[in-house]
């Protein structure tokens, strides 16, 4: 089911300036058993984002109510959450009244095997690199030229996610995914100051972390210092949590500290539920 202003429909006007500029911004969500996971989370997020980018933020209570609707009865899939400026005409001026637009749709839950979960995935470093813009920088925008780029660069199928540098080779993420590494027992991941997407995942295990006791460090880091991490681990709100195996000729353990990660976020989507 797709609303689109919470009319059933499947097509959106070819003047809205998300389709002309990319002008908004999304949230992807797990459903399970009819409830989107970490919602308060995402709206959170979606609201901050709207009020950075200058979008008129989405009456939350209406969205809510669409939300419901699309996510009753279904046991797992994806929730995807598109918010755009709206109507307006040629030209990049935006329109002196913004009426936002606003699209709720289900998509089938992708089928992932479960030892990427357990055992980990391979990696390899994209060519692609991330600009550098602190005016976007966080915000799951609907700009993501750079991702598609570096997604194409592989069809390996024994590749499970590319990591993307930024313009100065600072390692920043995966093309869909946040990226954290551990070194003697101390958690580290991009600060994300300049360039990358603050996912609600990563958000959770900064909060994890904490309520854990452990030590989680944002902070600038290159190639070298992932290559020669303990564990390393990508997230975000479809996969949870998986170990990175290899990185192209690195190898890595699915360690403790990603295991203890991911029990903790297990738990915390079943008190969701």
């Amino acid at each position: 089911m797709i609303l689109i202003n919470g009319v059933e429909a499947d097509h959106i006007a070819v003047n809205d300036r998300g389709f002309q500029y990319g002008d908004g911004l999304f949230e992807t969500i797990e459903v399970l058993d009819g409830q989107p996971v970490f919602l308060e989370q995402h709206l959170s997020r979606l609201s901050a984002d709207c009020l950075r980018l200058k979008i008129p933020n989405p009456d939350i209570k209406l969205l809510t109510d669409e939300i419901a609707n699309v996510c009753k009865s279904v046991q797992n899939a994806v929730l995807k959450i598109i918010i755009t400026r709206g109507i307006g005409g040629r030209g990049y001026r935006q329109p002196e009244a913004i009426q936002s637009t606003r699209v709720v749709s289900l998509h089938p839950f992708p089928e992932y095997p479960q030892a990427y979960a357990e055992h980990g995935i391979n990696a390899r470093f994209c060519t692609t690199c991330l600009g550098l813009n602190p005016a976007l920088a966080g915000i799951k925008h609907l700009n993501r030229l750079e991702q598609i780029m570096a997604r194409a660069e592989w069809d390996d199928p024994t590749i499970q996610e590319g990591i993307m540098l930024d313009i100065n080779n600072q390692v920043i993420e995966g093309t869909m995914s946040n990226l954290f590494y551990v070194k003697d027992s101390s958690i580290y991941t991009a600060s994300l100051d300049f360039a990358g997407v603050s996912g609600v995942v990563r958000g959770i295990i900064k909060q994890l972390s904490a309520e854990q006791n452990l030590t989680i460090i944002e902070h600038d880091y290159k190639q070298d210092a992932l290559l020669n991490a303990d564990e390393v681990f990508v997230c975000n709100s479809i996969i949870g949590i998986w170990p990175v195996k290899q990185i192209e000729n690195a190898n890595f353990a699915a360690g403790k500290l990603t295991k203890q990660l991911q029990t903790c976020l297990t738990q915390l989507k079943g008190r969701e539920q």
